[in-house]
């Protein structure tokens, strides 16, 4: 189909990396627990537009650029580790209270939901690397458009991604509401999930490639 081959194997691949939980996983669990399943679905959005910002890159070939280049792959992963920093420390600084649903919020609380997760993905370029290492393993040689097999390739990924994510969501939100005591769960996965978002943006710093 639009030039791509093994399209059954690569849905199952990239379900199975949907699985193995990362820094999306973990900030989808974090809202869901504390806002509740519209607050980690807004996360899930979110994660899945930063998605689709890597698909256009590997598409139009913005990825290899990004692999060419060591200074432009250290810019984004700096620039992609502080802001996992910063995201961890404004979690760790939330005092102890209950979480509160999107429902119950101003929509620019919402928004702010949905543009952080966005940031979260679009800002790793290890995704990036990820899209322009898998996605051509997934191509015919002879394939007529590569850019478009690519795009298509990626919307499919992004989709069950996404659909995962959501799962994720509700799971985690419904797990929250039945053992969710004064708010005292809420204050201490903000503190969990922010702990961890320092560490992850710690290691996207350090780490070589």
């Amino acid at each position: 189909m639009l030039g791509t081959k093994d399209l059954a194997l690569f849905i199952a691949t990239g379900l199975l990396l949907n699985i193995t939980p990362g820094a999306d996983t973990l900030y989808i669990l974090g809202r869901s627990a504390t806002q509740g399943f519209r607050g980690g679905l807004l996360a899930a959005l979110g994660i899945g537009a930063g998605c689709l910002v890597h698909t256009m890159a590997a598409a139009l070939g913005l990825s290899a650029l990004l692999a060419a280049s060591a200074t432009a792959f250290t810019v984004v992963k700096l620039v992609g580790a502080l802001y996992l920093v910063y995201l961890g420390v404004s979690l760790l600084r939330k005092g102890i209270g209950p979480g509160v649903p999107v429902a119950g919020l101003p929509v620019t609380a919402g928004a702010r939901i949905f543009w952080q997760g966005f940031l979260t993905n679009a800002l790793n370029p290890k995704v990036a690397l990820f899209f322009l290492a898998l996605l051509p393993q997934f191509i015919s040689a002879d394939a007529p458009n590569m850019p478009l097999a690519m795009l298509f390739l990626g919307i499919v990924f992004d989709v069950n991604g996404t659909l995962w994510n959501i799962f994720v969501a509700f799971a985690a939100s419904s797990l929250a509401h039945r053992f969710r005591q004064a708010g005292v769960l809420a204050a201490w996965l903000n503190r969990a999930v922010g702990a961890l978002f320092i560490y992850f943006g710690v290691r996207l710093a350090t780490s070589r490639g």
